[in-house]
């Protein structure tokens, strides 16, 4: 008689916010839908499907009868119906209210929407934490699935690795599957003859063996060739097939009836993990290459092998420690959050309005921008830009149900992002601007709450440890994990375009250059640095009128060891979209003479694309938002995006000695990893408006710079998705 065995297939469905509707669609007709069909003319083949929230809104919203066909497929058990936290967070990173709030209120839609019980869960990237054991239980989670590289870190043994078990954290226990990674790399990868194998093996060695796949959905038509594969060749067709033609020994079973019919093996404590890839990618580029050729040596070595499943890299969190970036949306995150938790224990003065806020906090927290793999993640500007979009529009639905007034401006220090030192934000009902006195000064986020854009949401060019790839050229080797496959250039010369950052890419950023310093010399990265403000500390004190509040920041510094003291100061006023800016020098020798730059960085504006451009102070158009200008003795410049109704101008007043400013203006472009291969991304436009400096008879310097960000005139209103679809340009 063959041995048995329970095959648990769990498949995970999911679009981060903020993506285009043109994939999402696309992701329809090339996976979901052909999933689908293939599904109900197979029903014998019974799995556990989870939909992200995201997607599962977008759905409801173009494609409804796809979800009234998952509601008919969990009405015969056909299908589990498999929950999560809404808007696909990673959990390891939220509160316990938003993991508990997200959990719950994605298990009331999808109860409500598809008319089934949810009792699991998917966790998104599988990232674990041992906290979280307890926020599952208290939302009502009695089952999960995560990768057996957990429970090998935990110290079991591929033995053991084919049954449930059981994890516990504050005295709460939940079920947890062990996902097996040989059939994630088998399917479909590999003939569909190579699962039925395995399986067989896994039979062959216990009787009544649970074996689990747990995957992205997308591997069945949207990763490249993989909807060829599956669906035009046949291959999931085919492994249907085998896995019914040996239903008398392979049992397709749904996760709860795992959990019903079966004791687990016992109960083991997990540590903070994620898939093996994860926790590889989060390292810097040297410590990921050699954590990878250390896994790779003890897994070939026999007198290592015993210790391959202990060799893994860091902890999901430390991607905010390799991207500042991911910690800036994480920090401005969870002050919303805490507003929010504030508000709720008080009670909201707007009831509709508070609810609006939690939704907008909890796709705030998506996880797909927070981080970078195999994947763009944060490289991608329209889903940091998604992030930023939610949390602002979460506070603007905190203001309507605090009741606040009309008009109204504050200043307010605090270590925002974790780093030991005082940040301050500056805001009013139009803009909120962020302001890192400890690093150089910088402006590091302006919101405008209007448009709900972050025109700061920028991204730093730093080494990756697929740029070794690049930088060998085409027709190399893709990766040291699989040298069989070539690297795909998107863009030619991407080799040519790798280019590093010696400070962030941010605003209010102070540099001096030499006198002749030219402008392709900056846009490449080339002058030299003659001072140290740029990335210097500051020190910040707040001057508050009734409604004028200003920041004051000032550095006693060096150019060319000259000892110098620079002073800027950030004003901003109740009712106006206005920053004023106002730069002093003291303390110059008579003989100064030296030439000052001042950076401000512009996300989320795409280059090359219409209805997007620079204009001079006559309103002639002067080039789209990724030229490079060398623009001479000229007071304003303004970017326009008649898409996201943005108008930013710049004005620069005479200086003190009589000066008016040269402006430089140029791309800050990427180079990147996603599945489809590497590609050049357009991150932001820097404009940098400088003078020579010298001095007046005090030994004094002065000028003057006004940000106005307004919304354009003459523009029209456009929707939201259309805006995003045009955000795809450079991206």
């Amino acid at each position: 008689m063959t041995a048995s065995i329970r095959f648990v297939f769990v498949v995970h469905d999911h679009q981060p916010v903020g993506n285009f509707d043109g994939v999402f669609e696309q992701a329809y007709h090339d996976s979901y839908r052909p999933f689908l069909d293939l599904l109900e003319r197979h029903p014998q083949i019974r799995i556990g499907l989870h939909t992200s929230g995201p997607l599962a809104e977008w759905l409801e919203a173009h494609h409804p009868e796809y979800l009234d066909r998952l509601a008919a497929l969990a009405a015969r058990r056909q299908i589990e119906i498999v929950g999560g936290a809404f808007a696909e967070p990673v959990l390891a990173m939220l509160p316990s209210w938003d993991r508990i709030g997200q959990i719950r209120r994605y298990t009331d839609w999808l109860e409500h929407r598809l008319k089934t019980a949810v009792s699991g869960m998917w966790v998104a990237e599988r990232v674990w934490d041992p906290s979280m054991t307890a926020d599952l239980a208290a939302a009502g989670i009695e089952w999960t699935i995560l990768d057996d590289s957990h429970f090998k870190a935990a110290g079991l043994v591929d033995e053991q690795l084919d049954r449930h078990w059981l994890t516990e954290g504050d005295g709460k226990t939940l079920t947890v599957f062990p996902v097996s990674e040989r059939l994630r790399y088998v399917i479909p990868f590999a003939a569909p003859e190579a699962t039925i194998d395995h399986l067989r093996l896994l039979a062959s060695r216990r009787d009544g063996a649970i074996a689990v796949f747990g995957d992205d959905g997308e591997k069945f038509g949207v990763w490249p060739d993989t909807h060829r594969t599956c669906f035009e060749e046949g291959w999931l067709e085919r492994f249907f097939g085998l896995l019914e033609a040996n239903q008398d020994w392979i049992s397709m079973s749904l996760p709860s009836e795992v959990v019903r019919d079966e004791p687990p093996a016992g109960t083991i404590w997990l540590p903070e993990c994620s898939y093996r890839e994860m926790t590889e990618w989060v390292l810097p580029p040297a410590q990921q290459l050699a954590c990878i050729r250390g896994r790779q040596a003890a897994a070939t070595d026999p007198s290592l092998a015993a210790l391959a499943p202990f060799v893994r890299g860091g902890s999901w969190r430390n991607f905010r420690h390799r991207y500042p970036e991911a910690n800036e949306m994480y920090a401005r995150m969870l002050v919303v959050s805490n507003r929010l938790a504030r508000l709720g224990a008080t009670g909201p003065v707007d009831s509709q309005a508070y609810d609006d806020a939690v939704a907008a906090t909890y796709r705030g927290q998506c996880n797909c921008a927070y981080w970078h793999g195999a994947f763009g993640g944060i490289y991608l500007p329209h889903l940091r830009n998604a992030i930023y979009r939610e949390l602002i529009t979460a506070e603007n639905a905190l203001d309507r149900a605090e009741g606040r007034p009309a008009a109204w401006v504050e200043a307010v220090s605090s270590d925002y992002d974790f780093d030991g030192r005082t940040e301050v934000r500056l805001s009013n009902e139009h803009l909120d601007c962020w302001i890192a006195p400890a690093a150089g000064g910088m402006l590091y986020e302006l919101d405008l709450r209007q448009q709900r854009h972050n025109l700061l949401a920028t991204l730093d060019r730093r080494p990756e440890a697929y740029h070794e790839q690049v930088l060998a050229g085409p027709g190399q080797a893709r990766s040291i994990i699989d040298a069989s496959q070539l690297a795909t250039f998107k863009q030619e010369g991407l080799e040519r375009m790798v280019r590093y950052d010696s400070t962030r890419r941010k605003s209010l950023i102070d540099h001096f250059y030499d006198i002749d310093a030219r402008a392709d010399a900056v846009a490449a990265g080339e002058a030299l640095e003659r001072g140290d403000f740029a990335s210097g500390g500051y020190e910040a004190s707040i001057r508050r009128n009734p409604d004028r509040m200003q920041v004051l920041l000032s550095r006693r510094g060096n150019v060319w060891g000259i000892p110098l003291k620079l002073s800027k100061a950030i004003t901003l006023s109740a009712g106006t979209d206005r920053v004023e800016i106002g730069y002093k020098l003291e303390g110059l020798p008579a003989n100064f003479c030296q030439h000052l730059a001042v950076e401000f960085n512009f996300a989320g504006l795409p280059a090359q694309a219409a209805g997007r451009c620079f204009r001079d102070g006559h309103g002639i158009e002067r080039g789209h938002l990724g030229s490079q200008l060398d623009l001479k003795e000229v007071d304003q410049l303004t970017l326009e995006d008649d898409w996201l109704d943005i108008r930013a101008t710049l004005n620069c007043q005479v200086a003190s000695n009589g000066g008016q400013a040269g402006i430089w203006t140029f791309p800050i472009e990427s180079v990147s990893q996603s599945e489809g291969g590497f590609e050049l991304v357009h991150q932001s436009v820097v404009v940098m408006p400088h003078w020579i400096v010298t001095p007046d008879a005090s030994g004094c310097w002065q000028v003057t710079l006004q940000l106005d960000v307004s919304r354009l005139a003459t523009a029209t209103t456009h929707q939201d998705a259309a805006a995003a679809a045009h955000l795809r340009t450079g991206s």
